[in-house]
Formats: structure tokens, C-alpha cells, sequence
């Protein structure tokens, strides 16, 4: 390695810390708004600078060498802790600026984070905000995300959470009235084994057993979907039930407006079941001026909320 390549580009660094994540050149050139070649270019200007290859690329996949992730785990931080300083500092006339990305659950982009995030850029036009949204609790360092959103979930010890939205939520049972007539309904959560039952899979592939618990009883059940569903398409299965096609079980708040309107009816509304809301999730070592806001603004919105 040459004397003046010690000082690599801070740009270049940031295009292999995409592919690494995106695990592909064309993902990552979309995120710069180049071409793929520029990327590739730029990798291997990158790997001849250092003298060790960074990646292993095949026809199907584009994934770290040990060196290549060796290098990427240091990065991570620094650039992190490098973006949250520039940031800062176009924000020293009290304007916050730059880019919030967060990496959030689909569950809270029905109607909990998107009125949030809009009076957001309404406070803050200079803020610019891209949401990375799975159900997969991932490492938002390792992500190139600035927080996360999720539910439950056990965090890391350098994380802080902050609830955010509703301090509690339930899982709703319903069905349209239609079908609830033409079958028995169901008086204990065992009853729906034998129901035609509309499940939610998870985009990490799991299928979460229904749960419920009344009067100290705590039941169990996995009916076995007549329609299984992706949750990033809950608003079809939520559609297909109010059609009749089975009993579906998800967010209270999700199926709030069918329920009032009596296009669906609740089952076992004695049994649903509650749990925490979902909290906004952040490392402590580091935390630009985008976020900064974004925190601030959840807190107050929590302070205010009835």
C-alpha cells in the first residue's frame, strides 16, 4: 500500500459497508444513485489500495471475505460516530438536518409510526427519512441504521429504549358475521382447531402460535391456516376475512374500524390477550442530531398522550 493511501475516501468506505449489507452491487449502487460498475469500481480500487480482497463475489451473491469483515465490524462505529458529528455540525444553528434511517417492524407502519413520522418533517423540513421495514431484529449498527422499532424483544446492554405509541396493545379475534353464521362459534380458544383460520406469517418465517389466557387458564392453540399470509400483506388477509374466508387473529388496532362498523364481530373477546407496546431502540455511544430530534418528539408525544 502506497504513503498516500493511507487516507482512504470516506465515500468509498460507505459503498463497501452497502454492499456488505445489501450483499449486492446492484442494491448499493441504487442507494447512491450510481451505476453498479461505478460501485464495483470503486471496490476494487478499494481491495488493490489495501492489497486483500474485501469480498467473495459469485454469480448469486456478494458477501464479505474475513478480512473484509474484520474491516467492516471497525468501520461500522466510526463512520457511525463520523456521520453523527457532521450532522451535528450542520445542525449548529438550531436547524437539524441530514438523514434519519431507522429499521422498524411492519407492525407499526399500519397507523402508530406514520402520523408520528409526519409531524416529524413537518417540525424539521431539512431532515431527510428512509424506514428499512422487517420484522427481524437485527443489529442497526450492522444495518447502517441510526434505530430500530420493534416489540419485546431482548436488546443488547448498550441499547436504549423508549416506548413509543401505545403503552399496551392486544391480539383481536374476528371473523365477518357471515361466516360465524354458517359455523358454530367458538366458545374456548380450543374450539378454533376447527375453524378455517386466517394466520399472519412473519417475514422471518415464523408462524407465531395464538395465545390466550382468561381467569388464570393460559391456552395455546395452532389452528391450522386455511390462509396463511405474509404480514406485509395484512391488509389482504384483514380483506379476505372480512369476506369470510376464516377467523383471523392480529393488533386490536388493526381491525378497530371493521369491528365498529360490524363488518367483522369479535371471537373470544374474553380471551385476547395484551402485551407492551412497541419502543424505539438506539445504542447509547453515539446519537446524531436527526435522532436526537426524532427521540425528543417521541418523548414529548408520550408525555401528552392521554
Amino acid at each position: 500500500m502506497t504513503n498516500n493511501d493511507a487516507l482512504l475516501r470516506l465515500d468509498d468506505l460507505s459503498v463497501f459497508l452497502a454492499v456488505c449489507e445489501m450483499r449486492g452491487f446492484r442494491a448499493a449502487a441504487k442507494r447512491f444513485g450510481c451505476s453498479p460498475s461505478t460501485v464495483s469500481e470503486k471496490i476494487v480500487q478499494l481491495e488493490r489500495r489495501l492489497g486483500v480482497p474485501l469480498l467473495i463475489r459469485t454469480t448469486r451473491d456478494v458477501g464479505p471475505t474475513a478480512a473484509g469483515r474484520l474491516l467492516a465490524d471497525r468501520l461500522l462505529p466510526a463512520l457511525a460516530e463520523t456521520r453523527a458529528a457532521l450532522q451535528d455540525a450542520a445542525s449548529a444553528q438550531r436547524e437539524v438536518r441530514g438523514l434519519l434511517r431507522l429499521n422498524v417492524s411492519g407492525a407499526v407502519m399500519v397507523d402508530i409510526l406514520p402520523p408520528l413520522l409526519d409531524r416529524f418533517l413537518v417540525a424539521y423540513p431539512q431532515v431527510r427519512a428512509e424506514l428499512v421495514v422487517e420484522d427481524r431484529l437485527v443489529d442497526i449498527a450492522h444495518a447502517g441504521c441510526d434505530a430500530g422499532i420493534r416489540y419485546g424483544e431482548h436488546l443488547g446492554q448498550d441499547m436504549i429504549a423508549v416506548p413509543l405509541g401505545p403503552a399496551s396493545q392486544r391480539v383481536t379475534l374476528a371473523a365477518a358475521p357471515s361466516y360465524l353464521a354458517a359455523r358454530d362459534v367458538p366458545l374456548h380458544p380450543r374450539d378454533l382447531l376447527k375453524h378455517d383460520c386466517v394466520r399472519l406469517r412473519f417475514s422471518s418465517g415464523a408462524l407465531v402460535k395464538w395465545s390466550f389466557e382468561c381467569h388464570g387458564e393460559t391456552v395455546t392453540v395452532d389452528p391450522p391456516g386455511r390462509l396463511i399470509i405474509g404480514v406485509n400483506a395484512a391488509a389482504a388477509a384483514i380483506e379476505l376475512a372480512c369476506r369470510g374466508r376464516g377467523i383471523i387473529a392480529t393488533f386490536e388496532n388493526w381491525l378497530l374500524p371493521f369491528l365498529e362498523t360490524g363488518v367483522l364481530q369479535p371471537v373470544l373477546p374474553g380471551w385476547w390477550s395484551g402485551f407492551e407496546g412497541p419502543r424505539l431502540y438506539f445504542s447509547d455511544r453515539f446519537m446524531p442530531a436527526p435522532l436526537r430530534a426524532f427521540v425528543d418528539l417521541v418523548v414529548e408525544e408520550r408525555r401528552s398522550a392521554p
